[in-house]
């Protein structure tokens, strides 16, 4: 199979300003990867591409096989997942938690038309693998937001994409919603089905085993590129954040302190 995304010598310029010079990144099929950068390195102009909402002012992108420019974004867009905690704001408080999922597979917020048995099965489905059950037939405002995290990324996959985004997804969650969430994220991961995963964050104790390669931002520009183990080392990291910061390891993930 083509790869995933392919992104070739990629400039994007705003009023004079250039915001990404020189982006090139593949991700492989059997590969999910972590973006991580500071505020401002460049993570979103850079989904926003991906996603085909913004295009390079020079360079390619193709995406699942078709090269933007060439396919319409439209039925490309139904073959990503997208979950950004910016969406919460557009969902009615009283809706249904099963509702707001099964949602996902008209990119529509709300429903518009009766779910079917086959629509609410598989929504069920999802709310189990990613430890939210319980939340069937609640009203969307009664949950937490850990709580509405996970129904999001169910919401996603209702469509079966073959790419997931994950967008700062545990932006807001206190460490004990943080690593529940982040265990949904393993227990997808481990479905054989599991779409090709891309998790953006500036936390690098948000990058699970899970995430075999990190792509690292920096003012626009790719400062790092390759496997996670490999890539967070504290001399590298202590350059990306222009701080001395000492990494270490426990349960195959990176956490981050300042050296003293």
């Amino acid at each position: 199979m083509s790869n995933i995304i392919e992104v070739k010598d990629v400039l994007w310029r705003r009023e004079q300003k250039i915001i990404l010079k020189n982006i090139s990144w593949t991700i492989r099929k059997g590969e999910h990867w972590a973006l991580l950068g500071l505020n401002g390195s460049g993570k979103t102009t850079l989904l926003n591409m991906i996603t085909g909402y913004i295009w390079p002012t020079e360079g390619q992108i193709s995406v699942l096989g078709h090269r933007y420019g060439t396919v319409d974004l439209r039925k490309m867009r139904k073959r990503i997942g997208w979950v950004s905690s910016s969406f919460q704001e557009r969902i009615h408080p009283n809706e249904k938690t099963q509702h707001l999922v099964i949602s996902g597979l008209h990119a529509s917020v709300g429903l518009f038309e009766k779910p079917t048995e086959e629509n609410i099965q598989k929504a069920v489905y999802l709310m189990e693998t990613l430890g939210c059950a319980h939340l069937f037939d609640r009203q969307y405002q009664t949950c937490s937001q850990g709580e509405k995290q996970k129904l999001l990324i169910a919401r996603a996959l209702m469509a079966s994409p073959e790419l997931l985004i994950l967008d700062e997804a545990c932006n807001g969650l206190d460490f004990l919603s943080r690593e529940s969430l982040l265990q949904s994220i393993v227990n997808l991961v481990k479905q054989k089905d599991a779409p090709t995963l891309l998790y953006v964050t500036h936390h690098v104790e948000e990058i699970l085993p899970e995430f075999t390669h990190s792509l690292l931002l920096q003012k626009g520009t790719v400062f790092a590129s390759g496997i996670t183990t490999e890539i967070l080392t504290s001399e590298r990291l202590s350059v990306l954040f222009e701080t001395p910061v000492q990494v270490s390891w426990k349960n195959k993930r990176a956490w981050l302190s300042l050296s003293q």
